[in-house]
C-alpha cells in the first residue's frame, strides 16, 4: 500500500528537520493552510483533530501551492526556502529524499 500524499509530506519533514512546509490545499469550497513539522500536521484555518490518526490532509484535497519554511517558524517573519511550488515540484523533493 502507497502512502497518502499528507502522510508523505509529514515523512518529508521527519527526513528534513529543519524545514516547516506550509501547504495550500482546496477541500471542495474551502481552501486551507495545512502546516507540516516533524512529522506532525496541523491546519491554521480549521480545527485539527487531537488524533494524529485522522488525517489533516484528505486525499481528496488538491494542493494549490507548497512553500519550505526554514525552522523555527515565526509567522511574523518567515525565511522561505521555496515559495509557491506546484505539487510537481514538490514530489521531485519526495522523491530526492525517498518519501
Amino acid at each position: 500500500m502507497t502512502d497518502s500524499i499528507g502522510r508523505r509530506l509529514e515523512k518529508y519533514t521527519e527526513k528534513c528537520p529543519q524545514e516547516v512546509l506550509l501547504v495550500n490545499v482546496q477541500m471542495g469550497d474551502v481552501e486551507d493552510k495545512i502546516a507540516i513539522f516533524k512529522g506532525f500536521s496541523s491546519s491554521l484555518m480549521n480545527p485539527t483533530a487531537c488524533d494524529p490518526d485522522v488525517p489533516v490532509l484528505p486525499e481528496e484535497a488538491k494542493i494549490l501551492s507548497v512553500d519550505r519554511i526554514a525552522s523555527p517558524y515565526n509567522p511574523s517573519a518567515p525565511r522561505y526556502i521555496q515559495k509557491d511550488l506546484t505539487w510537481e515540484n514538490m514530489e521531485a523533493l519526495l522523491l530526492e529524499v525517498g518519501v
